[in-house]
This record gives structure tokens, C-alpha cells and sequence, in this order.
């Protein structure tokens, strides 16, 4: 079932963790640090993806290749706990969101699917149904590999990719402030939007993001704590979500606190294009 999300934004509490959450020491042991998990999924496959602009194109739903990378990234989440499942508009996210949501586990029941059109795909204009191969020599394919932050698409609706950076932010940000601390939720989007909520995450600027490679089916997990955003992993297209449980209960000794800070050193630790949808 899908529903239309109204969001309606309150100040985020200083309540402390839940046992199950990280945990992060701000002044001293009893100071806890709230944390959000956000898993972002793009989309699967299409019978068009990397040949054709889609854009805000509606009716394209997944093919068989994407239906397949749905429910095998639906039964490796199965185990985590999802506050909510909330997906672009367009029908290709919905379909992924879908096979997410339907796949209980032992940690929640089967969801609904939340609507964000935030979440949507950015605005082409002009370029919108376009091949791949007649948008590669248009005058503006340099612009947007080398200084994005200065494109608006052409025509019509066309969108900036900067305002694009902006609303998918704002709506992760939304999210997180209305789940609340220590939540774990799915938003299901778009290459592109999925490159510029994790530029933004990482600090980057977003003349930068065409460094960042989101493929279809994929993953990418960021952590928002109150001191800044942790992107712990992207692009990910198979493997374990150990990490991504909750953890046992916590002792409440400051040795087994997360301090907020980045690991010195990277810890141990357990293309240029266009993302065409």
C-alpha cells in the first residue's frame, strides 16, 4: 500500500539511545548522541537504464533484470528494522520500494511504501527521453561532468542540479527529524540524487559528485549523528548487513562508546557520466 508522506517537522529531542543504537559520548559518559541510519536504494534495472534519460517518465517500471535485483536486495535487508520505507514517485523506485516493503523478517512485518516526491528524480527538461548518445554531445554534457553546480536543464520544468541537492537533503533531513533518534529507515531514489545526498553527506561539493558511482540496485548507508554525517558505505551491490542490526545492549562503559569522531587512519573496518535512469 502506498501513501502520500505529510510531513509535519518538530525539533529533534535529547532523549537518550535505545539500547539498541550506537552510541557516541559528547562531555561525558552520560551524554549520548542520538543516531539515524538512512539506507538508500536506487532503483533496479529498467529495459532503458544507461541508454535513455528517463527522468520523470512515467510507466517505466522495472525489467526482469531489476525485478531480480529488488528482491535480492529485499531478502538481504529482510533482517533489519525499517522505521519506513519511503520511495520517489516514479514507478521504477515504487516497484523496488515495493519488493522491499513485502518481504517481512524476523525483525519487522511487511510495509507500507511512504511517497516523497522530494525523493524524485531530478527535472531533465529538455533532455528528458533523450539516447544517452545524442545528450553526449550536446554542448551541456561538460558542464555537468565538470561544474554541475552551475547546470539548469534546458526547457520547460528544467530543474538545477543544485535545487535537485537541495530538496533530496531537505527530505532526508525531514525524515530523520520525524523518525527521531536511533531509527533505521529506507529511501528508495535515483543515481543522481543518491550522488548528491552523499556528496553532501561526505562534505563534498557538488562539483565533486560525478566521482561518486551509484549503480542500480544498490546500497549506500549513511549515519546522521548530531555533530556531522558518516557515509559507512556506498554503492554496495551484495554481501553481508551484519553491521546494519542493532547491536547487542550496550555495557554503558565509556570504552564501548562511539565518540562521534572519525577513526585516524581508516580503521580496520569489518564513471564520469550521467547516472541514466
Amino acid at each position: 500500500m502506498l501513501h502520500e508522506a505529510t510531513l509535519k517537522v518538530t525539533p529533534r529531542g535529547h532523549a537518550d539511545a535505545c539500547p539498541g543504537a550506537p552510541r557516541a559520548i559528547l562531555g561525558d559518559a552520560d551524554s549520548l548522541n542520538p543516531v539515524t541510519t538512512v539506507l538508500l536504494v536506487r532503483h533496479g534495472l529498467t529495459a532503458v537504464t544507461g541508454s535513455v534519460l528517463l527522468g520523470w517518465t512515467p510507466g517505466v517500471g522495472l525489467d526482469d533484470r531489476g525485478r531480480k535485483q529488488a528482491a535480492a536486495l529485499a531478502g538481504r535487508l529482510a533482517p533489519v528494522p525499517l522505521a519506513a520505507i519511503v520511495s520517489s514517485p516514479l514507478d521504477r523506485c515504487l516497484q523496488t520500494a515495493a519488493a522491499i516493503a513485502g518481504t517481512a523478517g524476523p525483525a519487522r512485518p511487511e510495509a507500507d511504501v511512504q511517497v516523497d516526491e522530494r525523493l524524485g528524480e531530478c527535472h531533465y527538461g529538455d533532455w528528458t527521453n533523450q539516447p544517452m548518445k545524442t545528450l553526449t554531445k550536446d554542448p551541456l554534457w561538460r558542464t555537468v561532468q565538470e561544474h554541475p553546480s552551475a547546470v539548469v536543464f534546458p526547457g520547460a520544468g528544467g530543474e538545477a542540479l543544485r535545487d535537485t541537492q537541495a530538496r533530496a537533503v531537505a527530505a532526508v533531513r525531514d525524515w530523520n527529524t520525524r523518525l527521531g533518534p536511533d531509527a533505521t529507515w529506507l529511501a528508495c531514489s535515483h543515481g543522481d540524487v543518491i550522488k548528491a545526498i552523499v556528496a553532501d553527506a561526505a562534505g563534498m561539493h557538488l562539483d565533486l559528485f560525478q566521482r561518486i558511482t551509484i549503480d542500480p540496485g544498490s546500497l549506500t548507508v549513511i549515519r546522521y549523528t548530531e555533530r556531522r554525517p558518516f557515509v559507512v558505505r556506498t554503492n554496495d551491490l551484495g554481501g553481508a548487513v551484519n553491521d546494519l542490526l542493532p547491536p547487542k545492549k550496550s555495557t554503558g562503559s565509556e570504552g564501548d562508546a562511539d565518540t562521534g569522531d572519525a577513526v585516524v587512519g581508516g580503521g580496520a573496518g569489518a564513471g564520469d557520466d550521467v547516472e541514466a535512469d
